[in-house]
């Protein structure tokens, strides 16, 4: 759902009704500093700040990010600190305390478990965002778009708040020594404080292939309670076809039979398996439970909900598209910066439109979708394909990398409503993210409205 549409509102309300709202993890530093600088105008952040176990970390965040009354709307977001290998320990901080907001938010005034979703592509935050979503509870860490396989030695750890570490991949010659992120929770702990060990959230890897749950099966035998399977109609990113990559006329990637997921390998893991990718009807979750699933994951139905974080202007135009039966979504094999094949809702006014893509000036400023890589001296350096060509090719990019390569950090930020500003006078757009579910939102909506509920969706998938 890219960064902030399942917030914390939408999670809660999905855990209220019974069943397991997942915030999204991307981005919540980024999130949470946006938010204190307009205002935090019903101030649901400070509230959640007051109950963060590091008070003093808490009164640090406030002096540096928070504006009474918000920032002028022309005036730019101050910058995040962007993530890197070595433990700069405001950055953690901040990312530390954004999951614990977030989670404890969802989790405010109700007894439901709450679920938060990572990229595993996106490593550099994980050890910290996994620390400050447990400090709040978070009862499920999902992961995807990636081989997620030190999770859960690193949930034990920090369950106990001892050090964790967690491998970073780096492009590049091969080192014999890694580049290994770290974490002491001892660094954030009070003078004094002495904190309880926290409950071990249920780790549940996506996966699109038997063979890829069945290696982390093997290599994790303790570590894992089950399986997201997600199939190729899924949102955001998806996996990318098995074998040399194909594409249609249209550039779109081609699956073929070597894709199809066969749900025997997962009955015979013994293990619970949640269905996910074109699953947003009631025969579509009787059908996965028919075949051995225990439930399913569904997430564009939920994307254009009212308790949704897009923006409502967003939200609406693309609910009326789908009633209007003009919802259409392109699968981008280049628009990400990961080389994952992303999925694109078209809609005007954002980065869908190739004019608009062309016109915006590529600038790296959030850094989340970065990738490691070793530089010829041995050390590390960061590069993204979406940031400036000059920049990129400087750091051993290659520039066919560089084609059709979009900034989904500022697009999905800018997706709920927290676009930067630019010097023109402009500001950044959006660019959304939905399954080819898409299209069928309608069953949602009662006499042709726009607007429909969290309550409305389960309500219809249960019957």
């Amino acid at each position: 759902m890219g960064a902030g549409v399942s917030n914390w509102r939408l999670a809660r309300a999905v855990s209220c009704l019974g069943q397991l709202g997942v915030v999204a993890g991307t981005a919540l530093d980024q999130l949470l500093s946006r938010r204190l600088q307009d205002g935090d105008r019903e101030g649901h952040v400070r509230r959640a700040l007051e109950h963060f176990p590091f008070p003093k970390i808490a009164k640090k965040i406030l002096d540096l990010h928070y504006v009474p009354g918000g920032r002028a709307p022309a005036e730019p977001y101050r910058p995040v600190r962007m993530h890197t290998v070595e433990n700069h320990v405001p950055a953690q901080e901040l990312c530390i305390a954004a999951n614990f907001v977030e989670v404890f938010l969802a989790r405010e005034g109700h007894a439901g478990p709450v679920g938060i979703n990572f990229l595993e592509k996106i490593q550099m935050p994980h050890l910290p965002s996994l620390y400050g979503a447990m400090l709040a509870g978070v009862a499920v860490v999902i992961v995807g778009a990636g081989i997620p396989l030190e999770f859960p030695a690193a949930i034990q750890a920090l369950s106990e708040h001892r050090p964790a570490t967690y491998t970073l991949n780096v492009a590049g010659p091969r080192s014999e020594t890694p580049a290994v992120l770290t974490l002491d929770p001892a660094a954030f702990r009070e003078p004094g404080q002495t904190l309880p060990f926290l409950a071990r959230p249920a780790f549940l890897p996506i996966v699109s292939s038997g063979t890829l749950a069945t290696m982390l099966a093997r290599r994790i035998r303790d570590g894992i309670a089950g399986f997201v399977v997600e199939s190729a109609v899924a949102g955001g990113h998806n996996a990318p076809p098995r074998g040399p990559m194909q594409l249609t006329a249209d550039g779109e990637p081609i699956y073929g039979a070597r894709d199809e997921i066969d749900l025997d390998v997962f009955r015979q893991l013994g293990l619970p398996f949640w269905l996910a990718g074109g699953r947003g009807s009631p025969e579509q979750l009787q059908e996965a439970l028919a075949q051995g699933a225990a439930g399913v994951q569904v997430g564009t139905p939920f994307a254009l909900c009212a308790e949704s974080g897009l923006a409502p202007n967003l939200r609406r135009a693309l609910v009326a598209k789908a009633l209007e039966g003009k919802a259409k979504v392109f699968t981008d094999s280049k628009a990400s910066p990961t080389g994952f094949p992303f999925k694109v809702a078209e809609l005007a006014g954002t980065l869908s439109d190739e004019t608009n893509y062309q016109r915006r000036r590529r600038v790296c400023d959030l850094g989340f979708l970065r990738e490691a890589y070793r530089k010829p001296d041995g050390t590390l350096g960061y590069r993204c394909a979406a940031e400036p060509e000059k920049a990129y090719l400087a750091k051993g990019g290659k520039p066919e990398d560089l084609l059709g390569r979009k900034c989904l950090c500022n697009a999905l930020v800018a997706d709920i409503g927290m676009p930067q500003p630019l010097a023109d006078g402009s500001a950044e757009l959006p660019l959304v993210t939905l399954g080819d579910d898409f299209a069928n939102v309608g069953r949602f909506c009662a006499d042709g409205q726009r607007d429909y509920s969290a309550a409305d969706v389960v309500r219809t998938l249960l019957g």
